[in-house]
């Protein structure tokens, strides 16, 4: 399985294969069929208090990834997200952050994958 990331408000494509926005929050001025997300999993999100370390403090990136992974170890929606992706040639994650390096899709695709963390750019 081929597992990419994408912002949210670029078009979709029809090469995107299964969608699966990963955003704690519904990304802001996007509706759902611009979004045209297969799933949406908040679950597998930074928590609130880490997502608002992340973008209050800004802190190195690889500190928050190392926290966030932390995060996913222990995150039951890491299970559920395997399952629906199961079969699926090709994941992306949306997110909704202007970055497209460092942000919390990056670290869950690398996590997903077994890369580490941050040594990929968004694909």
């Amino acid at each position: 399985m081929e597992v990419r990331t994408k912002r949210v408000y670029d078009d979709a494509a029809a090469d995107d294969g299964f969608r699966v926005l990963v955003d704690r929050l519904w990304p802001r001025g996007v509706s759902k069929e611009r979004a045209r997300a297969d799933l949406w999993l908040k679950e597998v999100a930074p928590s609130d208090e880490l997502r608002r370390w992340f973008h209050h403090e800004s802190p190195p990136f690889a500190e928050f990834a190392r926290r966030y992974r932390a995060q996913l170890d222990d995150n039951p929606a890491v299970a559920e997200l395997r399952h629906a992706v199961a079969g699926h040639a090709v994941v992306t994650l949306l997110y909704g952050a202007r970055d497209a390096t460092e942000n919390q899709a990056v670290v869950l695709r690398d996590y997903l994958t077994g890369e580490a963390a941050g040594t990929a750019g968004a694909g």
